[in-house]
């Protein structure tokens, strides 16, 4: 699936139109039948291996378990065997870090605490669920009228899939800029001190509106991140963060703070600079939310696209009819089966009639994450990034 192309359905979702794209895939705004907006990507093909899918499968289990943050983008739904695995996740009304900082330039030192405050409380949460991000930079924070919200959580299972992926063109320019060293060196058990330096970055970019390394080429940058040598640019920062700033970014793992750290220390600073975390919060809002800014308004679907979830609904309730009567669903008017993001299974063999039918086709995936895969990992509540 290109950009130049807007597919009819991704999974249950109707889209409406394409919000972005990067090097993991297309984002675009759809609706479930009841028009509820979803923001739901879809994978690059060459992302998407047995062993990557596999991983993908176990990211999005996780996900869906996370719980005491709002920092976070709430994960809906997935499918990681479809021909273009996808997942939904809340459509966030807001604007990326990197935009607002692009549009108004440098956050101010108490809105940057602020900010390091909040989002390293919400990966705390995350972490301790037991799942990492592996792709934190100002792009995946969306600063909406609740504060920031970080965003493709569930995606990290096509990162570090391979030693080679820094090498896949198009992919890697943002994400190298934000990598630790040790993820950038190929490691694939990376820990959560990956998403401490991830946090740094997002932290040095809304104080300076620049990353740690730069280049004109990714080979150029990941040589400055891997060399211990090369301290990170920290020009334009101002004193008040070097210390939380420095830290976070310590070449070494295991110097970085944890995020319980990282948030007291945001908070200390804050009350250094007159203010409090609470109050800082309030104004981290006033300041990067444009009220008459479009993108911050929930879309809602207008009356065509209204008229379209009425015969979508319809379509899902014959596609359900006929996967239960075992007989093919023919697909939508101008619509082909290479236009959705299913993948039909093949017919099944004919079984014997005191035989129950088998239900043709891969069940959804909500129903799939709710019982295939509660039991598989029933039985390892203690996740560890480590056995990978």
């Amino acid at each position: 699936m290109n950009g130049a192309t807007l597919p009819l359905r991704i999974g249950p979702y109707l889209v409406e139109r394409r919000l972005g794209s990067g090097g993991m895939g297309e984002v675009y705004l759809a609706y479930s039948v009841a028009g509820e907006p979803v923001a739901v990507k879809v994978i690059r093909p060459d992302r998407t291996d047995p062993h990557t899918r596999a991983r993908f499968e176990r990211e999005a289990t996780i996900a869906r378990t996370i719980s005491g943050t709002g920092r976070v983008a709430r994960f809906i739904d997935a499918d990681p065997f479809a021909e273009q695995p996808w997942l939904a996740m809340d459509y966030v009304p807001g604007r990326p870090l990197s935009d607002v900082v692009r549009d108004q330039g440098p956050l101010t030192a108490p809105l940057v605490a602020s900010l390091g405050a909040l989002l390293a409380e919400g990966l705390a949460a995350v972490h301790t669920a037991g799942l990492l991000h592996r792709d934190l930079k100002a792009q995946n924070v969306i600063l909406s009228d609740f504060g920031p919200v970080i965003i493709d959580f569930g995606l990290g299972a096509f990162f570090g899939a391979s030693k080679g992926s820094l090498t896949q063109a198009g992919a890697v320019i943002g994400t190298v800029r934000c990598m630790p060293p040790e993820q950038a060196l190929g490691e694939l058990d990376v820990t959560q001190a990956a998403d401490v330096y991830g946090l740094g970055t997002v932290l040095l970019y809304a104080a300076t509106g620049h990353y740690p390394y730069d280049g004109a080429r990714w080979e150029a940058v990941a040589t400055q991140v891997v060399n211990p040598e090369i301290g990170p640019d920290l020009s334009g920062l101002p004193d008040e963060l070097a210390p939380v700033v420095t830290a976070v970014l310590a070449h070494n793992a295991e110097d970085r703070p944890s995020l319980e750290e990282v948030t007291r220390q945001c908070a200390d600073l804050l009350r250094l600079l007159g203010t409090s975390p609470a109050r800082a919060r309030r104004a981290l809002i006033q300041e990067t939310t444009a009220k008459d800014h479009p993108t911050m308004v929930l879309p809602q679907p207008d009356a065509p696209m209204l008229d379209r979830l009425d015969s979508f609904e319809r379509l899902l309730r014959e596609e359900s009819a006929s996967a239960a009567g075992n007989t093919p669903a023919s697909p939508p008017r101008g619509e082909s089966e290479t236009d959705t993001a299913f993948v039909r299974e093949p017919e099944p063999a004919k079984q014997n009639p005191a035989e129950p039918v088998p239900q043709r086709g891969r069940p959804p995936a909500s129903r799939r994450v709710a019982e295939e895969l509660r039991e598989r990992y029933a039985a390892r509540p203690a996740l560890a990034w480590s056995k990978r």
